[in-house]
């Protein structure tokens, strides 16, 4: 289903004069989420180096969650806040390769504020999908403003980005913007906010800071380096650059006075990262630099490290604040019921989501909280495998499957040091079989892929990249759904359209990674760029297959890009795309543009192909 179609059911079946408590004028909202930071990276959470006093100044303000999880990375815990569905049922289970692409019939939070007659903004680190119809611009967000990809200065942002000064897409389109990365959500929200003030709006900033690389200017990590390695207090002074923005941004809300009735949430999404991030972890996946809260494991690795989160919550005319802590299980699921709950939207009949309203916990009505399970995985894979790395949480129990079951005491033994699953083996069978009932739940839709759109009036041309890419061993490989028949023109490229390399160029050291068709952002290194000759590839060929059709042409080595002119009829195919010579090298961008009817009937014999097909290679 198209999100045009989608949209105008979802507006045809909703109220448009939703309205919150009674008595109650609509609370604005304000989402702000950082990437890759970690419990422990706060002051007010007993960080012994890191300071942080505006986002302890909130910490005292708000109602704290301290047992609240999210996913292990990152696209899989946004997935789960837009829907309020455990992630891997909206296909998202992964940070690439066409898995974090959120399904595009998905009703988002973004949807549900916007037919409320909130104004809807988006700010920062999107990570949901670069083109039609994933854009946060197509998911309900009327002003938006993000770069590209998993995180700032890597594929597919921007070439040459550096956190400085950068180039982001506005509302779909690039624009050079003044500043550090972080200052600049911060100040373009700041503009939505006063624009809108005057209304009720929902604004979402989801910083890129900390994630790596860890650049930011050299007087806010100065302070930590006497004490610290350079990797932990860059790091750390790219959090107290935030605090500093944040405080300056809830400075700003108060003096457009609107303090009162704004819900400011505060979180993160997924513990810190031990290859590139805030702590580095020994064997048994402890804490040996860096502080995580005496939490073990970090993002991906698993443990209580890598899924729980900080949650700070304030509203100051709804009774929400005040400094205390809740400590029941709760998860980022919870956000969109809780949030339909205190803005008093109405939802769409039949809309599903597996997380519950927050409000009696918030509200001080604990007695009516039930006990729960949760749970969480990570599957960095293109298909989803049962038993890999998950945790089934309870209020007092923590079971970890991997290599071997495990469980803990998460009350008497917080830093998961004593495996005592052996001891225990009928509450191992019992939490197993709730995982099993889980994974039934969430697994209807694993061999489904989620389509870009060409050729559509909403994103003509179109750049698609090897991030959003299938990826079988042998290359990269894009579901796509042709919307209008017609003569499409493509162009390969190996590097980013703005870059102005050619073809044949070798990559040179830069601030990007190596997107070999199996790699992972855990494998990825960052490299800083240099003034060495790279020297050039022994390429000579260009390929495409698009449906049942398969081109070639030759490589021009003066060329930034080979071309092709094919007639596609709707539906939905898959794509191809590489370059070959002495090996083959990955397509990383291709540029594909609707130019209009077919010039004659003859529609050389284009069939739609299953992607399946292709990436077997039938």
């Amino acid at each position: 289903m198209h999100v045009g179609l989608l949209s105008a059911l979802l507006y045809g079946c909703m109220d448009n004069n939703a309205d919150s408590t009674p008595g109650q004028e609509r609370p604005n909202v304000i989402l702000i989420m950082n990437d890759d930071q970690g419990y422990g990276d706060i002051g007010a959470h007993g960080n012994p180096n890191l300071k942080t006093p505006h986002l302890d100044q909130l910490y005292q303000e708000s109602v704290r969650l301290t047992d609240f999880h999210v996913d292990p990375s990152c696209s899989p815990t946004r997935a789960a806040i837009m829907t309020g569905q455990y992630s891997s049922r909206s296909g998202v289970w992964h940070t690439i390769g066409g898995r974090s692409l959120l399904q595009q019939d998905k009703v988002t939070i973004a949807d549900l504020f916007r037919n409320a007659g909130y104004q809807t903004g988006y700010f920062g680190k999107w990570h949901l999908g670069e083109n039609y119809p994933f854009r946060p611009m197509d998911r309900g967000f009327q002003e938006t403003l993000v770069h590209g990809g998993g995180a700032s200065a890597i594929h597919p942002d921007y070439w040459g980005n550096d956190y400085f000064d950068d180039v982001y897409r506005h509302n779909g389109i690039f624009k050079q913007y003044e500043g550090y990365a972080n200052t600049v959500w911060f100040e373009e929200a700041l503009t939505f906010i006063e624009k809108n003030q005057d209304e009720p709006f929902f604004t979402y900033i989801s910083s890129n800071i900390p994630h790596a690389p860890l650049l930011v200017d050299e007087a806010y990590s100065a302070p930590y380096k006497s004490d610290l390695s350079d990797r932990i207090a860059n790091y750390y002074g790219m959090l107290a650059k935030f605090d500093e923005d944040m405080g300056r941004f809830l400075a700003e809300i108060d003096r457009m006075k609107l303090r009162e009735n704004t819900i400011v949430i505060f979180m993160t999404d997924n513990g810190p990262g031990p290859w590139f991030g805030g702590i580095i972890l020994d064997e048994d996946l402890f804490v040996k630099e860096g502080f995580n809260a005496g939490m073990r494991g970090g993002k991906i690795r698993g443990y209580e490290g890598a899924h729980r989160v900080p949650f700070f919550i304030r509203w100051p005319s709804g009774g929400i604040g005040g400094g205390r802590d809740v400590d029941q299980l709760t998860a980022h699921i919870d956000i969109l019921p809780t949030l339909i709950d205190l803005a008093g939207l109405d939802a769409p009949e039949g809309l599903e989501y597996d997380g519950r309203s927050l409000r009696p916990l918030l509200t001080g009505l604990q007695e009516e909280w039930e006990d729960r399970t949760l749970f969480v995985h990570n599957q960095r894979l293109q298909y989803p495998e049962k038993y890999k790395d998950f945790q089934v949480l309870t209020e007092k129990w923590r079971l970890e499957g991997r290599d071997k079951k495990e469980l803990y005491d998460i009350q008497s033994d917080p830093g998961q040091k004593q495996d005592i699953a052996a001891q225990n083996k009928e509450l191992v069978d019992s939490l197993t079989k709730k995982y099993e009932a889980w994974w039934q739940h969430i697994s209807t839709d694993f061999d489904r892929y989620n389509h870009i759109i060409i050729g559509n009036e909403h994103e003509n041309p179109s750049t698609i990249y090897a991030h959003d890419a299938l990826r079988p061993e042998d290359g990269l490989v894009w579901a796509l759904d042709v919307d209008q028949e017609g003569l499409y023109e493509f162009h390969l490229y190996r590097w980013p359209i703005e870059s102005g390399r050619r073809i044949v160029e070798n990559e040179g050291a830069t601030f990007r990674h190596n997107l070999s068709p199996t790699s992972t952002l855990e494998d990825d290194r960052f490299r800083i760029e240099t003034d060495a000759d790279p020297g050039t590839a022994a390429i000579n060929t260009a390929h495409l297959i698009i449906g049942n059709q398969e081109r070639q042409a030759e490589v021009n080595p003066d060329r930034r890009a080979a071309s092709f002119l094919v007639h596609l009829k709707p539906g939905e195919t898959a794509l191809k795309a590489w370059f070959s010579g002495d090996k083959n090298y990955s397509a990383n961008y291709v540029h594909i543009r609707r130019i209009g009817p077919a010039v004659s009937q003859d529609t050389t014999g284009y069939q739609a192909v299953h992607a399946d097909l292709i990436l077997r290679g039938d």
